[in-house]
């Protein structure tokens, strides 16, 4: 098999629209059911899926936490949010893996913990690599994808989209069967 891998030359939001062909190529050569992507606030999760509605595609969009940036506060507008929904997306927020009860411990104790580390080992591959690990366990936790299964998953570094993986999804309880089978896009810098 040969597929061709993306290098962005920058990463970032600039980079979303191409994601976003890149996963169509994806799905239509190798006939991917499931796409699991980040959104913060909604820009990344309305391009696709107003992309991808109607494809018979499970599109599972992942949220941050609520209180991620600030106290009881969501990012991701509730309007933007059912709009998505209607569309025929899933919205999932829930507890970000690598970013739980260990941060809080790393934060008041100063140690480092296995969450931690996991975390900054994916980040070698780079920030969007690390969030498609991270979303694709959060989507199989939820019960919004199968565990076991190819499936894409899409991120980016800050905002948009820069990342593009296939991944053989696990939930986090059996995060060592979680296997990167390819890297289809992602920044080089």
């Amino acid at each position: 098999m040969q597929k061709t891998t993306t290098y962005f030359e920058k990463p970032g939001a600039e980079n979303t629209s191409q994601c976003l062909e890149i996963v169509k190529s994806a799905i239509k050569d190798f006939n991917y059911r499931h796409v699991v992507v980040a959104s913060t606030a909604g820009v990344t999760a309305q391009l696709f899926t107003d992309a991808l509605k109607h494809s018979g595609i499970n599109l599972v969009i992942v949220t941050h936490s609520y209180g991620f940036k600030e106290s009881n506060s969501m990012e991701m507008p509730e309007e933007v949010k059912r709009e998505i929904q209607v569309s025929g997306a899933k919205v999932y927020t829930g507890t970000m893996i690598t970013h739980s009860l260990e941060t809080a411990l790393a934060q008041k104790f100063s140690g480092v913990y296995p969450t931690t580390l996991v975390s900054l080992s994916l980040r070698r591959f780079g920030e969007g690599v690390k969030v498609c690990c991270e979303i694709a366990m959060m989507a199989a936790d939820a019960g919004l994808i199968p565990e076991g299964e190819e499936i894409i998953a899409v991120a980016g570094t800050g905002r948009g989209a820069d990342t593009v993986t296939v991944i053989r999804s696990a939930v986090s309880k059996r995060f060592l069967d979680l296997k990167v089978l390819e890297i289809l896009a992602k920044p080089r810098g």
